[in-house]
């Protein structure tokens, strides 16, 4: 079989040679009878198409992260020519450190109610009033009435019309139906007709009793439709007065069963918020001493509800107050390694610290003597609060514009720390040199970190979903900070050296015709050389009558 194979490869190099013949011919013709201003039109057309492709990449790029060619030669063109899919490639002996892995960055990727968050009549309301931009998301404000669905509902609320209409009013999407499904309750407990109410669940002695006030629709009202933190307050003051009751009632009656213990934790979860909503409020409005005592006595009261992080909003309120020491006190408690770190923490921690040495700061006399030890521990603070959360510096240095916060935050993103830094920047202002120490020394955190941060240096690797997150919770004019920051993918670099070669040609070639179109016809008899050559070498070979007839048929 070898001389079957060696006659079929001669027969198919002869018959490309020969299909080759003719072309080639046509095709110096052709080229021959060009003119420059055809030059001019490809080299333009091109340099105009490659322009539009770096737009549309570079706009894809900010937008998404990512490369649309890359994406869709990835997602697209690799199953195509036989790449396989990493997802299908895991085996059963790599699967089990993948799901350990996947556990971590979901849980490090976890939505968090900010502490902290604004009122949405007083405060968000107002800023879209002014501005004519929204401030939260449909993904943000969609968490928050899952938040309202959990904490202030519970199975029994068809029981009770009031709470059956907030049942609904907190699924409602439009803001407007909520409110009036808000006063619809309200008016229901206006109405004075009597329920009858077992004081046993097993005994059949009954007791008359006028229906309870709706503290959820108080809530509702505060957060929503008062246009002042004043009013704010007042309406919370009422729910507080309507939660307090039904927080006693189901108190007592928590034990008889399942559906009265649901009962009970809803409304620990309601009057748990109407207070620390309270507390906000008087920290809104000047009265910060009262707003600690309050946070004191509702963290006393109620320990275990540590998901509400109002220590969180301890801190903010003792540091106004310049109360450094109750600050400290407070982080010895909730700075623990067993408990779940925040930028609060960390960087709260960090400005203790840097209060103790940065008034005498100065980086000309520490690179000449040396960092002493307390200042060293400052540092190191900040370097361990950076490495937490690296976005906080440049809105604490006003590198960067803040926003309002989101109604949720992501740690370690950009939206924990505008959240941090939108109620936090005063009090780094207020201590002397604070910031200055913080500019000397923030960046030298990432000399610590291993690149490509495939592990940290105190805490976890910094989750790489933060940035998709991110851009779920924060108003699209906002520029989200992404860390670390990612390098131009190749198609960008490509298409733009594209447009840019081309771009130059065309203006050579509209500047000196004659002369571009002698290296263009230099430029392609050089690529073609290798092929003539071949062909000038096959012709010597053959017989010129071998050629002939080949050629005749």
């Amino acid at each position: 079989h070898v001389w079957r194979l060696g006659l079929l490869f001669l027969v198919s190099f002869l018959g490309i040679m020969l299909l080759y013949e003719v072309p080639s011919i046509v095709f110096f013709m052709f080229l021959n009878t060009l003119t420059p201003k055809f030059y001019v039109a490809l080299t333009g057309t091109s340099s105009l198409i490659s322009g539009l492709i770096l737009i549309f990449e570079w706009w894809y790029f900010r937008k998404y992260g990512t490369s649309f060619i890359e994406q869709v030669s990835v997602s697209h063109l690799r199953p195509l020519l036989g790449g396989v899919d990493n997802n299908s490639s895991n085996n059963s002996n790599s699967s089990n450190g993948d799901s350990d892995s996947n556990r971590q960055s979901v849980s490090e990727c976890k939505v968090w109610r900010n502490p902290l968050n604004l009122f949405r009549g007083a405060e968000y309301n107002r800023y879209t009033w002014v501005t004519g931009r929204e401030p939260l998301t449909y993904y943000d404000m969609n968490l928050s009435a899952q938040d309202h669905q959990t904490f202030f509902t519970c199975d029994s609320d068809h029981l009770r019309p009031a709470d059956a209409i907030m049942q609904k009013a907190w699924r409602e999407r439009n803001p407007q139906a909520r409110i009036s499904a808000a006063h619809e309750a309200l008016e229901i407990n206006e109405i004075r007709s009597r329920v009858e109410v077992p004081l046993i669940a097993s005994s059949t002695i009954w007791e008359i009793k006028l229906l309870p006030k709706c503290a959820t629709a108080y809530i509702l009202l505060a957060e929503e439709e008062a246009t002042t933190i004043a009013e704010a307050e007042k309406l919370f003051k009422q729910a507080l007065k309507a939660g307090d009751g039904c927080y006693r009632r189901s108190q007592q009656l928590q034990h008889h069963g399942s559906q009265y213990e649901a009962q009970h934790r809803r409304d620990t979860n309601v009057l748990v918020y109407i207070k620390r909503r309270l507390a906000m409020c008087a920290r809104r409005l000047g009265r910060t001493r009262e707003a600690v005592k309050m946070m004191r006595d509702l963290m006393k009261e109620f320990p275990l509800l540590s998901m509400f992080n109002i220590h969180e909003n301890l801190l903010e309120a003792l540091l106004e107050l310049q109360a450094y020491a109750d600050v400290q006190a407070v982080l010895a408690k909730y700075d623990d390694i067993s408990l779940p770190k925040s930028a609060t923490i960390c960087y709260t921690a960090a400005l203790l610290k840097a209060r103790a040495v940065s008034d005498k700061f100065s980086p000309e006399a520490a690179s000449r003597r040396g960092l002493s030890t307390a200042e060293m521990n400052a540092v190191e603070a900040i370097h361990r609060a950076v490495e937490f959360n690296p976005h906080v510096p440049k809105y604490l240095l006003e590198m960067k514009s803040l926003i309002l916060p989101p109604e949720h935050i992501l740690k370690r993103g950009d939206s924990e720390a505008i959240a941090y830094a939108f109620f936090h920047l005063a009090h780094w202002k207020r201590v002397e040199g604070a910031l200055n120490l913080l500019h000397c020394t923030w960046e030298g955190t990432f000399r610590m970190i291993p690149y490509p941060l495939e592990k940290g240096h105190l805490f976890y690797p910094y989750p790489i979903c933060t940035e998709t997150a991110d851009r779920e919770l924060l108003p699209s004019f906002h520029e989200v900070s992404v860390y670390p920051k990612k390098e131009l993918p190749f198609f960008i670099l490509f298409t733009a050296g594209l447009c840019s070669f081309t771009a130059m040609l065309a203006l050579l070639t509209h500047q000196f015709p004659e002369l571009m179109g002698v290296f263009a016809k230099a430029f392609l008899s050089t690529l073609f050389a290798p092929l003539n050559f071949v062909m000038e070498k096959v012709e010597s070979i053959l017989p010129s009558s071998l050629w002939h007839q080949l050629t005749r048929i």
